[in-house]
Parts: structure tokens; C-alpha cells; sequence
């Protein structure tokens, strides 16, 4: 499915067709006075924190810097039009509402805002709707068919290989842990589901109802009815015309005389590479990835915690990052940021399922070290459990409507893989000194005594969690807060009701309400991590050593390594193509199930994806 969005005017799928159809911009008359129209494309997925340098994805930009671009095309005078195209997006329900969200700011600003679709699958449909108006191919479709969510389970392969999870978990509806110990969701996992469901619909319908002016019941029937052609489309109100990419270009020339098509705006320029000498591809790499020279201006630093939190240092190679947040790492960046005169408040961006209860602890300590430096959270489409033990001492929280949060509960345990030597012919003969020692052994479950030693770990983990909240949160929130703990998850809008977060909004506003709480108004916004240029990762990859290295708590960082296993990482590559949304989730529980072999307690939200 093809997506080309433009702000300002807004064209869903263009991209690929003047790309495929060979169209070019006309010639431009030095003397006529020319209309900017600003060309974005987006594909695959659309990363929260600036890439740490990827050999293969040099040019992809980040959220903020999406956001970012678009505003400034809102304020350019000269831009009269945006143009976003869409190859294939995987953009998060949260960050769609967020990019909805600028689009609508965009149409206020009194830049048209037009889309052009193609065979469009749902989330694309449901960002387009704040078009001005909405174009269709005659060939296309329009995918509005509701939702429908999956949850993967591993018992039954756990079972088939001779291992068993040996879970405990704390707080009635924490079922992170029913994965690997169940096939189906248990009562409070089904319940808990059905309202994140039901809300996140919700939402659906009453967002197109807004946004093409029709009646939620409208809405309802329609969603019953799809998926929709072109001419369906239209004739259900979906969408206003049925029209070639051509049509649409006569379309805006007519409205705006001689246009300038700027592709990739904002985005600065690359430098020259000098192909003459052997080390001319490494100073553009060089050039291309330095840091940017820190300004005089005051400076909101925003500060990604995106991905699984886990214990030590956040690794990153030549290759891209791996979806990990090191705890070590986070702590130094938070300590340099409070000691950084320069940096006037600080913004926490969460997208995190959460991770290790330790970890997560240290990242919340170091955010209650700022000091009197003003600390607003930001949550992306999940910030739940961990992610949001690490929020919780914001003096503000923003999440959007869509994104899923909660989830203060506790899982633990261990892997039981007797089974799997017995299964292997491998036998183990163990010795013992100390009542406890063989408490996490994998040859065998817990005995009641054992189990009764890891409850009450996990309460007192638990309670600590609670105490976080409850110091953060105090009368903000809006019941007893265990009846809004034991595991439940919620989305942005039902966890702003029970006083979880603050504010429904986005990045931005979360920017915005920082500079307000610093008292600033000139200033300028970086982001942290910052990313390593070539030659720092270069030399890392050859020492192993960080040039900023301060030598103190390192730790050795979870690894992966069910997933690097070479029989393990051919067979999910194969998975991965035959239907990569489910070898999605399915990684994502793996990544889980090996930390849990490593951590005595983790705080991670039940695992769930939305496929349509």
C-alpha cells in the first residue's frame, strides 16, 4: 500500500506515481512568481529517537524531525502547499494521531491540505481524513474494515522443546507472563483487552465522523460495509473525487499558478563525496553524521527512552540500534543533561513496553536528579509498566489518546529447560551449598517454599512501583491506586480519566509546556542521544571502547541471544517473511522471554498488536 501525504496540500500516494509515470515540475520562469509546494515521503517505520548512524538508512528522518519540518512549513510564507508521500508506512496509532494532529494545524494555518490515495489500508485512511480533501486513483481502495487485534502464545512451543515458564506475577491483570504459560488470554486479560479495544474504535469512528462529516452511526455502518473501491468510496462520503495524479496537479496549478515542487524540505544538504580518494566516502560519512554546534540559545533537551529497558549500556554498531534502552546509559546522559547550564528543561520521550524493575528504577532515579530543571514526559504509542515507572515522577505527562500506558504490576520467574537436555541426551549433576542457592535453577520449578521467597520479592517490587506513583501522581489521581494498578493497561484517553497522565498531546505540546515551566521562550530543542558520527563508530567497532567512556557501573547488557542463534535467526527470517506483523509480536515476546532468564523481576505490559 502506497501512502503520499502532503501538509499544507497533502497527496496520499503521489510520490509513487510521478516517479512511476516519469513526471517531472514544469520549468520555472525566473521572473513569475512561484508557489513552494513542500514534498515529504515517508516509509516503513517511523523512528522516535534520531538514528544512531545506519549504513542503509542515511537519509531516514525521526518523529520529532517529521513534526519539526512540517511546522516549519506551516510558518514559511512562501511554502503555500505540503506534500507527504507514503510508501508503505508502519507508523505507530499514537504517532498518527500526532501527524493527524499537525495536518490539522497545517489546513489552520490556511494551507490547503489535499490527498491523493491509492490502495490505502486503514491507518494510512485514518491520518488522510484531515485532508482538505480527499483524492482517490480510480483503481484504488480504501481498506476501512474496524480492527482486529492478535496475541501471539508460546506455550505450545515452549512445550514442544521440553521447556517450561515458571511465571509468578503480582497484581490480578499483569498477564505479561500468560504468553509463555497459557495458549489463550485468561478473564482479566480478555477484559482487559476488550476496553483497550473498544476505546481505541472509539476513537476510529469518531475521528473520520469529524473529519468527513458524518454521523458516528454513519461511521459504524460504513466500517460494516468495507473494504471500499474508489467510486464506493465516494459514494460513502470516504473520500471526494475519483482522479490520476495529473488531474490533481491541473487541480493545484489552477489554484496556485507556477508551483516549485521542494522535495525532502527542511532537510539539510549532504556533502559532496570526493570519489578521487580512498578516504573521501569516510570524511562524507564524517561530515554527514557530526554533531550539530550547540547554539548560545537556552535548550529543551528531549531524551528518548525508546524501546525494551533493560540493565547497562545501550549498544549501537555501523548497523542500527536494536529496540534496547540501557539503563547505564541513560543514567550518565540524564547526570550530563543536569549539569549542562545550557539545558533548561528536560523532555522525557517514552515509547517503551518497559523491561528490568531494576533498570527502570535507576532511570527514574536519575530523572528525580534534574533537580530544579523542569521535567515533562512525553509518551509515543507505548509507555506502559516500565515506561511508565520511568514517567512517573513527571511534573506533567502527555500522552495521546491512542497510546497504551499502565500496567503497574510486576511479572517473575524462571525457564524450566529439563525438558530440552532430556529431550538433547545432556545431563547435569549439580551440588549444593546454601539453603537457596538452587532457587532459580532451570532443572526444576519452584517448591512452595521458593515461590513463596519470589512472591514477596515481587510485592515489595510491587509496592515500590506504587509508592513511585503515588509519590509522582499524589492528588492527581482520580481513585485508589490499586484499583488503577494490578496490571491494568489503558489507553492515553482512559489513563488521563483516572489522572495516569496529565494532558492529552503530542511531542510538541509536551515541548511547549516545558518551556512554559522554564520560563523561556527563545530557545532551541536537542535531541539526546545524540547520534555518533562514522568515525567514532568506526573506532568502536574496532576497540570496543566508547571515546567518552567514564569507566564506572558498567554492566553487561542483555544480549539476545535466543534470536542470534544461527538455526533461530534463519527460521525467523523466514517467519519474518512470510507474515512479518505476527513475526513482529512473536519477536517482541522472545525478547521478553530472554530477559526474563536474566532478570529476577520485570515490569512489561501483556504484548498485543493491531493488525488492522
Amino acid at each position: 500500500m502506497r501512502h503520499v501525504r502532503r501538509a499544507g496540500i497533502i497527496i496520499i500516494g503521489i510520490g509513487f506515481v510521478f516517479a512511476s509515470t516519469g513526471w517531472t515540475a514544469p520549468a520555472v520562469n525566473e521572473t513569475e512568481v512561484v508557489n513552494k509546494v513542500a514534498v515529504f515521503r515517508l516509509s516503513g517505520e517511523l523512528p522516535e529517537a534520531p538514528a544512531q548512524f545506519s549504513l542503509f538508512k542515511i537519509d531516514q528522518i525521526n518523529f520529532y524531525e517529521l513534526l519539526n519540518r512540517l511546522n516549519k512549513a506551516k510558518r514559511d510564507p512562501k511554502v503555500k502547499a505540503v506534500i507527504l508521500l507514503f510508501d508503505e508506512p508502519q507508523i505507530g496509532w499514537a504517532q498518527r494521531q500526532e501527524i493527524r494532529q499537525t495536518l490539522l494545524g497545517l489546513k489552520a494555518a490556511d494551507k490547503d491540505v489535499f490527498a491523493l490515495l491509492e490502495d490505502e489500508e486503514q491507518p494510512t485512511y485514518l491520518m488522510a481524513t484531515a485532508a482538505s480533501k480527499l483524492y482517490i486513483v480510480p483503481t484504488g481502495g480504501v481498506n476501512l474494515i474496524g480492527l482486529h487485534l492478535e496475541q501471539a502464545y508460546l506455550k505450545g512451543l515452549l512445550d514442544k522443546i521440553g521447556v517450561t515458564a515458571d511465571i509468578e506475577h503480582v497484581g490480578s491483570y499483569k498477564g505479561a507472563g500468560e504468553p509463555f504459560t497459557r495458549t489463550g488470554p485468561s478473564e482479566e486479560a480478555l477484559e482487559m483487552t476488550n476496553w483497550l479495544v473498544n476505546d481505541l474504535f472509539d476513537q476510529m469512528v469518531q475521528q473520520i465522523a469529524e473529519d468527513r462529516k458524518l454521523s458516528p452511526e454513519r461511521v459504524r455502518e460504513l466500517i460494516d460495509q468495507g473494504p471500499f473501491t474508489a467510486e464506493k468510496a465516494k459514494a460513502a462520503g470516504l473520500v471526494d473525487e475519483v482522479a490520476y495524479p495529473e488531474d490533481l496537479m491541473k487541480t493545484l496549478k489552477e489554484r496556485y499558478g507556477t508551483l516549485e515542487l521542494v522535495h525532502n524540505y527542511g532537510q539539510r544538504e549532504l556533502p559532496d563525496v570526493d570519489l578521487s580518494s580512498p578516504f573521501g566516502i569516510f570524511k562524507f560519512f564524517g561530515e554527514m553524521m557530526a554533531k550539530t554546534k550547540a547554539g548560545t540559545r537556552p535548550q529543551i533537551a528531549v531524551v528518548y527512552v525508546d524501546g525494551m529497558i533493560v540493565p547497562g549500556k545501550t549498544e549501537d554498531d555501523l548497523f542500527g540500534g536494536e529496540g534496547l534502552v540501557g539503563s547505564t546509559t541513560l543514567r550518565r546522559l540524564l547526570a550530563r543533561v543536569r549539569k549542562d547550564d545550557q539545558v533548561k528543561a528536560v523532555v522525557l520521550r517514552v515509547n517503551s513496553p518497559g523491561g528490568s524493575a531494576v533498570a527502570s528504577d535507576i532511570i527514574w532515579h536519575a530523572t528525580q536528579a534534574l533537580g530544579d530543571k523542569p521535567f515533562i514526559v512525553s509518551m509515543g504509542n507505548v509507555a506502559a509498566s516500565g515506561g511508565y515507572y520511568v514517567s512517573a515522577g513527571a511534573a506533567k505527562i502527555f500522552a495521546d489518546p491512542g497510546t497504551i500506558t499502565g500496567s503497574i504490576g510486576v511479572v517473575g520467574g524462571k525457564l524450566v529447560t529439563q525438558g530440552l537436555w532430556d529431550w538433547v541426551g545432556v545431563n547435569f549433576h549439580e551440588t549444593t551449598r546454601g539453603k537457596r542457592a538452587d532457587l532459580f535453577s532451570t532443572s526444576r520449578p519452584f517448591t512452595d517454599e521458593q515461590r513463596e521467597i519470589v512472591r514477596t520479592y515481587m510485592r515489595d517490587v510491587y509496592q515500590a512501583f506504587k509508592d513511585r506513583v503515588a509519590e509522582g501522581r499524589k492528588d492527581k489521581l482520580k481513585g485508589d491506586l490499586e484499583a488503577l494498578a494490578g496490571g491494568r493497561v489503558y489507553t492515553g484517553r482512559q489513563a488521563q480519566a483516572k489522572g495516569l497522565v496529565d494532558q492529552l498531546g503530542g511531542l510538541q505540546d509536551a515541548i511547549k509546556a516545558a518551556a512554559s515551566e522554564a520560563n523561556i521562550s527563545n530557545y532551541e530543542v536537542v535531541q539526546l542521544p545524540e547520534p555518533k558520527n562514522f568515525v567514532e563508530l568506526f573506532i568502536k567497532s574496532l576497540s570496543g571502547e566508547d571515546l567518552d567512556e567514564e569507566g564506572d557501573s558498567v554492566q553487561v547488557m542483555h544480549r539476545g541471544w535466543l534470536t542470534r542463534t544461527p538455526a533461530a535467526a534463519e527460521l525467523l527470517r523466514t517467519l519474518a517473511k512470510a507474515d512479518p506483523v505476527r513475526m513482529r509480536a512473536v519477536l517482541s515476546l522472545l525478547q521478553r522471554l530472554e530477559l526474563l532468564s536474566t532478570e529476577n523481576a520485570l515490569l512489561v505490559m501483556p504484548d498485543a498488536m493491531i493488525v488492522r
